[in-house]
């Protein structure tokens, strides 16, 4: 149950979250390299009932991208059109439930807090997310991250009833049928979250860590069994008929989404994704050379000073990036002396590779200003130089810059009393799991983390109470409710 406080301040900040969304729409419009494939998708699937692409005059099926979100477009088309403005207003309602499924969490957190306090908390939790320009933004391009975040908030709420996580209370057929139906209905979010993003499964992994750590000295391992069987046909049910699909029309048992968007049989060039794995880090990297791969030419004068330990390994990329130049394509000769360099440098720096370079990619996935969708730079170095140059684009970059900090700290001071609450616990092991995971991907995207946010809001409201300046609150320390 909601506190009544925060119904009093429920329509409020989600016509200021309209407003919010509304302005990006409006005014900051983006359209992705994945929008056509979706967009396609979508219209093929609706007006021919065939999900796939046109190849050489003809439709045929194909498994490129999950139906999840392509799905979402074809209901919207169905009701509205196929525009892209209704869309984006669709998607903006979807975020703004979105919130409100964060102030959800953010009481679950404070369950053993006062009605006041929960109150106050929870409406914290729905301002932040309700204001939160970099989710907000999102609404405003036709890519999946609406969607999957608003799935993954669900499940995330569905997954912290106590029902779920005192798997030591359950002595009643009672209490496990409720705990039972709690852990598939979490599943089944989570499988209809991977039709929209593959690696949303990764959820439940923090689940059972919760559960784990949750009921370590009680011994019910007989009860996490259960969870974690449950947890699994709720996910399987959404992903069967779409396997299913695969296997009848591809000829395929295909559960997932290609890892690397591909079609079945395409040589993909994995020694330079590899290669890029030891050095790659920042996001602007990843337009220079991943995403130029087989369409552009990729120049030697790009590749970063630390991309090369040496004269000769420089000497020999140049060379590598000549004939892929010359060749218009990553032939596979050229993709195999890539994959030598990869392993060559692996082995010469372990650390760097398995170490360094992911917890660089982790830092530069959190740590920015969030500009993607924007038209700004996102440049704050040298600040002189870049405040002279272009004074609007240094301060809106300063001003995210410091608002994604500020945010960061609050869930992070938060976080602290994760062995109080498997609430925090939960999130936070989220957040930590698939982060790990998004360092190992080809690109190393900002936008992937942002599915963390309305949870990581809700953490952040935790601390609301001791922000309140000459309040009854303002001396105490953060309030976190413990687990129960």
């Amino acid at each position: 149950m909601l506190p009544k406080a925060f119904y009093k301040h429920l329509a409020p900040a989600l016509l200021a979250g309209f407003l919010l969304r509304l302005f990006f729409i409006l005014r900051f419009p983006f359209y992705s390299g994945d929008t056509a494939y979706y967009e396609e998708l979508a219209r093929n699937w609706l007006n021919y009932g065939v999900y796939g692409f046109y190849s050489h005059g003809q439709l045929l099926p194909s498994d490129l991208r999950a139906p999840g979100y392509p799905a979402f477009l074809a209901l919207v088309y169905s009701l509205a059109g196929p525009g892209r403005r209704a869309v984006m207003l669709a998607q903006a309602f979807v975020d703004l439930a979105t919130c409100v499924l964060a102030a959800g969490i953010a009481a679950r957190l404070a369950a053993n807090l006062s009605e006041l306090d929960r109150g106050r908390i929870t409406t914290a939790a729905l301002w932040l997310t309700a204001l939160c320009p970099f989710t907000a933004n999102y609404a405003a391009v036709p890519q999946t991250e609406v969607l999957a975040t608003f799935f993954t908030t669900l499940a995330i709420l569905i997954f912290l009833s106590p029902a779920s996580m005192r798997v030591e209370s359950i002595t009643s057929k009672q209490d496990l049928l409720r705990a039972v139906g709690v852990w598939f209905a979490g599943g089944l979010v989570v499988g209809l979250g991977t039709l929209v993003r593959p690696e949303t499964p990764l959820l439940l992994i923090a689940v059972v860590i919760a559960l784990w750590f949750r009921n370590l000295r009680s011994a019910k391992w007989k009860n996490m069994a259960v969870a974690i069987l449950w947890m699994t046909l709720g996910l399987l049910l959404p992903l069967t008929p779409w396997a299913a699909r695969n296997a009848l029309s591809l000829g395929r048992m295909q559960f997932l989404a290609p890892r690397y968007a591909e079609t079945y049989g395409e040589v993909l060039p994995t020694g330079f994704y590899a290669w890029t794995r030891t050095w790659m880090f920042r996001f602007q990297d990843v337009y220079l050379f991943t995403w130029k791969l087989s369409s552009q030419p990729i120049y030697e004068k790009d590749l970063p000073a630390y991309a090369a330990d040496s004269p000769e390994e420089r000497s020999r990329v140049a060379s590598l990036l000549q004939r892929y130049n010359g060749a218009h394509g990553m032939a596979i000769t050229i993709d195999r002396e890539f994959a030598v360099l990869a392993r060559e440098r692996a082995q010469r720096h372990p650390v760097r590779t398995y170490v360094w370079i992911p917890i660089e990619r982790a830092a530069a996935m959190w740590f920015t200003p969030r500009i993607t969708l924007l038209p700004y730079s996102g440049r704050l170095w040298p600040l002189v130089d870049s405040y002279r140059s272009n004074p609007t684009d240094f301060l809106v970059t300063l001003g995210l810059a410091i608002l994604n900090v500020f945010y960061l700290g609050m869930a992070l001071a938060a976080a602290r009393s994760w062995r109080m609450n498997t609430g925090i616990l939960l999130i936070a092991a989220f957040i930590l799991i698939r982060t790990a995971f998004l360092t190992q991907l080809i690109t190393c995207e900002p936008r992937y983390v942002l599915v963390c946010y309305p949870a990581l809001l809700a953490l952040a409201a935790q601390i609301s109470l001791c922000l309140q300046v000459g309040g009854k609150h303002s001396d105490r320390t953060v309030p976190i409710a413990p687990s129960t």
